[in-house]
């Protein structure tokens, strides 16, 4: 028999997620689940109502009526909660508050520092008036060539909350692998970083963003993120962060969304052939994101989340989904 590495205490298992979610479902779905394991069954048996559950455990904020959760069980092609409308991004604002920063970030050339959450709501409602001002609305795409840092953070939340569609490839990516992503894309908004520091080397990559903005015809407007102060100069299209929030902008945008409305794109490896473009759902990624961090990873409210990633994996993503749990992302 193999040996186990860690077994959570009776006091821990008592007082996760996932022993007070199988108490509440045997309450409301009259079952009596004495274990995991049977509360796994039930979840892939009894699909629709497993679903539902996380649904109602987690208080999913949304607007519009449903008749059925799933509209068939033969996958795939098949639309769930469909009728409804909600947004991701509001289910991570629906735990602003005072007592914990949003997010704790540190980078090798600085110092560590936070962002409280009125600090990054402030910036996402201005981000999203430059957005608006670009033409940006509900169904475009933004991209972002960025590093691990809140300028990508706040991007996200203020692209997804209008109703358009998040896209962010890592900056050690080289100019053609990015191309081959965000073409497919035409996106209209492309963020960047001028550079950053890794092992205590410089990368300058204003070359690099220039080329891509040169090659993909439907970028209409540039935005400089100086991670490192490279950037000296705007040439025309484009602007930095900091003029893209010169805004008096104060209240953020949370379009109400069909359920399946595209949240984020993802991609594949591209090791056979060209990387091939994922769509993620608004609807489809919080529940996930809700079990996931809720009854597996355990993530409560006030806690901090860290995982190593850049902004090209979708560990990247997860994340960030953290917030939707009341954490404190860290970002590195």
């Amino acid at each position: 028999m193999r040996e186990i590495l860690w077994k959570p205490s009776e006091k821990f298992a008592r007082h996760s997620h996932m022993y007070e979610f199988m108490k509440w479902v045997n309450s409301e779905y009259q079952q009596n689940f004495e274990n995991y394991h049977q509360l796994w069954e039930w979840s892939v048996t009894e699909i629709e109502d497993f679903w539902k559950a996380v649904w109602d455990y987690f208080d999913v904020h949304y607007k519009g009526n449903y008749d059925r959760i799933l509209s068939d069980l033969q996958m795939p092609g098949q639309s769930w909660f469909q009728g409804t409308h909600l947004n991701y991004a509001a289910h991570i604002f629906k735990n602003s508050n005072d007592a914990e920063p949003a997010i704790i970030y540190k980078c090798e050339n600085n110092k560590t520092r936070s962002l409280s959450w009125e600090e990054m709501e402030y910036r996402v409602a201005r981000l999203q008036q430059y957005l608006i001002d670009q033409g940006v609305s509900k169904g475009d795409y933004v991209v972002g060539y960025l590093a691990n840092t809140p300028h990508a953070s706040i991007a996200f939340l203020a692209t997804v909350g209008l109703g358009a569609i998040w896209s962010c490839c890592s900056p050690d990516f080289g100019v053609d692998s990015v191309v081959a992503r965000f073409e497919q894309l035409k996106p209209k908004v492309l963020l960047a970083i001028d550079g950053y520091v890794y092992n205590e080397k410089v990368f300058d990559k204003r070359a690099e963003v220039r080329k891509i903005r040169q090659k993909i015809s439907s970028i209409r407007s540039l935005v400089w993120a100086r991670n490192i102060n490279l950037a000296e100069t705007c040439e025309s299209g484009e602007c930095f962060w900091e003029q893209a929030l010169d805004s008096d902008n104060t209240k953020i945008t949370l379009e109400s969304l069909p359920f399946d409305h595209p949240l984020w794109v993802l991609y594949s490896s591209g090791t056979t052939g060209q990387p091939k473009a994922i769509v993620h759902s608004h609807g489809g990624n919080l529940l996930e994101h809700l079990k996931y961090h809720g009854l597996h990873n355990n993530t409560k409210k006030g806690e901090r989340f860290f995982w190593y990633t850049t902004t090209g994996w979708m560990m990247w993503n997860y994340l960030h989904a953290s917030w939707l749990m009341g954490a404190t992302v860290v970002l590195y």
